[in-house]
């Protein structure tokens, strides 16, 4: 479609500063890569340092610290492909990412739906909505059951059944994947953020799972994040969990950071005589 399109190699959720190429030596993409390093743990809101709770008890008091209002000109615009499949694509400027406070969109979902909560400076949250007024969502590793207006405190929302390309089950089938999980918490829990977790129980697919693909050989996932009309950055990933991971940090982080942090590393890969870009050792991470 004509955009300039740089290929920066990820292989999971954080960068380092060290270009690397194909240890096999198969590649023949040109130009350095970025290594990554990869943390085991849940990447969700619910496990750093969310300031409120879905019971009710605000920590904002505590903290000291107040909850930024979404700022649809900071989302980050992505495209997914698998492959060459595309199996996601968010633009803000689709009719479909209009946001809405918690009470209208209650008039608006319906059971199966994914409805996603947005606060600027944290993780998006994801929900099922299973009807009579409530979702079920990944919060503090643990599957609650919680009334919608509960669960957003206070953040905008709206639905999300779009932007997965992949074939959705019947609405039943999604109500029941996510209330049989109702209860679940810490180590029976098989997804690492609400996202996951929702996705999940919409479109049955283990890819969303923990550990549900195997991070070997080359990689088959690709993120373009749309840096402007004409440029954009591609990150490639060995599974879909691993993609997710660092598109969610993207959202948290917000557009103006992603486009300075990968303007940023793109140049700096340029710094290395072509001798260190076989390099393969791990190194502080870029982000914390």
């Amino acid at each position: 479609m004509g955009n300039q399109v740089d290929k920066i190699k990820l292989s999971h959720q954080s960068y380092a500063e060290v270009p690397t190429v194909d240890p096999n030596g198969l590649d023949t993409e040109e130009g350095p890569r970025i290594g990554v390093s990869y943390i085991f743990s849940t990447d969700d809101e619910e496990q750093e340092g969310d300031n409120s709770n879905v019971d009710g008890a605000d920590k904002e008091h505590h903290t000291g610290t107040e909850r930024k209002q979404y700022d649809k000109r900071n989302e980050v615009e992505c495209v997914v492909y698998h492959r060459e499949e595309c199996i996601y694509e968010k633009s803000v400027k689709t009719a479909g990412m209009e946001t809405y406070s918690p009470e209208i969109l209650l008039n608006k979902c319906k059971a199966g739906d994914l409805v996603e909560f947005l606060t600027t400076g944290q993780h998006p949250h994801w929900a099922v909505y299973v009807g009579d007024f409530q979702v079920v969502h990944l919060h503090r590793a643990e599957i609650k059951n919680s009334f919608l207006t509960d669960a957003s405190q206070g953040r905008r929302c709206r639905i999300v059944n779009e932007l997965y390309k992949f074939k959705a089950l019947s609405a039943e089938m999604v109500v029941q994947n996510a209330m049989e999980q109702v209860g679940a918490k810490d180590t029976e829990l098989s997804w690492r953020n609400a996202e996951c977790f929702a996705a999940w129980c919409r479109f049955g697919k283990r890819e969303f799972k923990m550990g549900g693909e195997i991070r070997i050989g080359k990689q088959p996932y690709r993120l373009m994040i749309l840096m402007s009309d004409k440029q954009s950055r591609m990150l490639e990933f060995q599974c879909l969990e691993d993609l997710i991971t660092e598109k969610r940090r993207n959202d948290q982080v917000g557009r103006t950071s992603v486009i300075q942090e990968l303007a940023t590393s793109y140049q700096s890969t340029s710094l290395f005589p072509p001798a260190l870009q076989s390099a393969s050792y791990q190194s502080t991470s870029m982000f914390p």
